[in-house]
């Protein structure tokens, strides 16, 4: 049966919030458990819906600051949005009406838009992400230098977690996206992002007691090799632990 009309149906929403997950679960009715790449390939196929056939075309995007420039190219002739939250991120909720609602309307006004709320399971991850923590040499525990709640999270969440399910495994604490902490375009475009400081971040390694402190950029490629040679040198050269010392009890004996 031959479709009767073409429907453009564009994804948006912050990074990391499950667009992608949420195309590749409806387009192969699987859930993707290894590698998910940051953007679904573009995907097209006859749908009926009502009695009705359509050929749905699914374009996903990506919700990175870097992207904001080329974003709004995937825009011209889409039919409908899919605007997408994560249901456990609070940031991701607030950005729908202050980033994503203005963007659209900007680019695209008049296109209806589907509110998607994403991650309803989560709850399950957090039981299942500790299963993979076992036989752990050390740990890469990552927060964003221009996210202020992320590095909250990390003594917050994530040592918590860590020291529960597996005491012991060295941690390498790592700021992630360096490039734009110096990126004066990108506080201009968020006057509300708050940059994370080197030394915010040592300080922050001496709370928790990790062996190492580094920031890196993907984008740029700066530190990220060292950020492995230090997970590897951590764990061929483990640091020595501070020895209690023994106290003597007035009647000779060591108490540890």
């Amino acid at each position: 049966m031959s479709a009767s009309r073409f429907i453009k149906c564009v994804t948006v929403g912050d990074g990391a919030v499950g667009k992608t997950c949420m195309l590749i679960s409806y387009t192969s009715n699987t859930f993707p458990t290894d590698y998910v790449p940051t953007v679904f390939d573009n995907f097209s196929a006859n749908v009926v819906v009502d009695g009705s056939t359509v050929n749905l075309g699914l374009w996903d995007t990506a919700g990175q600051e870097d992207y904001n420039r080329l974003r709004p190219l995937s825009y011209r002739g889409a039919d409908v949005f899919l605007l997408a939250f994560s249901l456990i991120s609070k940031a991701s909720y607030e950005n729908v009406a202050k980033k994503w609602i203005p963007e659209l309307r900007h680019y695209a006004p008049g296109v209806p838009i589907i509110l998607v709320g994403t991650k309803l399971g989560q709850e399950d991850y957090n039981r299942l992400r500790p299963l993979s923590y076992r036989g752990a040499d050390v740990f890469l525990l990552a927060f964003s230098l221009i996210s202020k709640a992320s590095y909250e999270n990390v003594a917050k969440k994530w040592i918590p977690e860590l020291r529960h399910y597996a005491p012991g495994v060295p941690i390498i604490l790592v700021g992630t996206k360096l490039d734009l902490r110096d990126d004066k375009q990108f506080f201009v475009d968020h006057p509300g992002a708050v940059p994370i400081t080197t030394v915010q971040g040592e300080e922050l390694k001496k709370l928790i007691g990790a062996p190492a402190y580094i920031e890196c950029s993907s984008k740029t490629q700066q530190n990220v090799k060292a950020v492995f040679d230090a997970a590897i040198k951590v764990v061929l050269q483990p640091p020595k632990q501070k020895k209690k010392k023994k106290k003597k009890s007035k009647n000779g004996c060591s108490i540890l």
